[in-house]
């Protein structure tokens, strides 16, 4: 495999390297052997960050959803921008590196199996060579985040499987993007689909408010404004909510203390996100593994 950057670690990052037991495993099972994940990670503002690679001996897909940065393929140069995806498919040399003054925060995934050069060609046009444009979307960083809770969940191969068709299923979701970022480009209003992919990729941390009405051109007052007009909702009741509907699906896939689910959610009053998902669930946290494995016990 493709060696993934050993570059530290920023706060909030991930690095996920799938054992060379699991991957053989994963090559010969018929439910994913077509494509399979081989290391993926998150890298958030990644300063610094850069690769060299003269052997590239799987397939990489880099999802940049914010800042800059730089891809070297064939002696060309290419621009990368929030909403880019970069495709490097297996045996392309290549470097690549995060802008110094704007560095970007991208999911990454190697990847292997037999029918990658057919998920490559029905994802791309063809005058995309190395750089896809898709636009910031939140479904699609919210895929990303699945495939890296399911390729750390378990050592158990059934997680990785599920993870594999995760993957499959991000690839054959980009081309559907394609329209809906040439709308994203050509539209000079408020844009829904960017201020809620922030959101998706700020679970982790409290909503910043200011930051989401720059990403628009707003007041903070105004933002709110209208966010409530377009939504019927306030933007942090959507984001509560996502809160919460990402805590519901790591309780339903792990075994993770409540505790450690409150603090990935960026609650450290486990007390408080307790009441909080009871305010929305109507049980509380415990209730709803407890009720979620009884029902799958049945």
């Amino acid at each position: 495999m493709s060696q993934p950057s050993n570059w530290p670690l920023p706060e909030g990052s991930l690095r996920l390297v799938v054992p060379r037991t699991i991957t053989a495993n994963l090559a010969d099972n018929t439910l994913t052997q077509a494509l399979y994940p081989k290391a993926a990670g998150c890298y958030k503002r990644a300063t610094k960050h850069t690769m060299l690679r003269r052997v590239h001996d799987d397939n990489l897909l880099i999802y940049c959803m914010e800042g800059s940065g730089e891809l070297c393929v064939e002696k060309a140069r290419y621009q990368v921008n929030a909403g880019d995806l970069l495709l490097l498919p297996s045996g392309v040399a290549h470097s690549y590196q995060s802008s110094l003054s704007d560095p970007w925060t991208v999911y990454w995934a190697h990847f292997s199996g037999d029918n990658c050069e057919a998920f490559i060609n029905h994802l791309k046009a063809p005058k995309d060579k190395f750089i896809v444009p898709v636009g910031i979307n939140s479904r699609l960083i919210a895929n990303f985040d699945y495939l890296l809770e399911s390729l750390q969940s378990s050592i158990n191969v059934s997680a990785f499987v599920h993870g594999a068709n995760i993957l499959q299923q991000i690839l054959t979701y980009i081309p559907q993007l394609r329209p809906l970022a040439k709308a994203q480009r050509m539209a000079h209003q408020f844009d829904l689909e960017l201020v809620h992919s922030m959101m998706q990729s700020s679970l982790h941390q409290q909503l910043n408010l200011a930051a989401l009405a720059a990403s628009v051109n707003l007041s903070k007052f105004h933002f709110i404004k209208k966010y409530k007009a377009l939504t019927n909702t306030t933007p942090i009741n959507y984001f509560i909510h996502l809160k919460i509907e990402r805590a519901c699906y790591l309780l339903d896939i792990s075994t993770k203390p409540i505790k450690e689910i409150s603090y990935d959610l960026g609650y450290v009053d486990t007390y408080y996100f307790s009441r909080i998902f009871k305010k929305i669930m109507g049980i509380s946290p415990k209730q709803y593994r407890q009720m979620r494995n009884s029902t799958f016990l049945k």
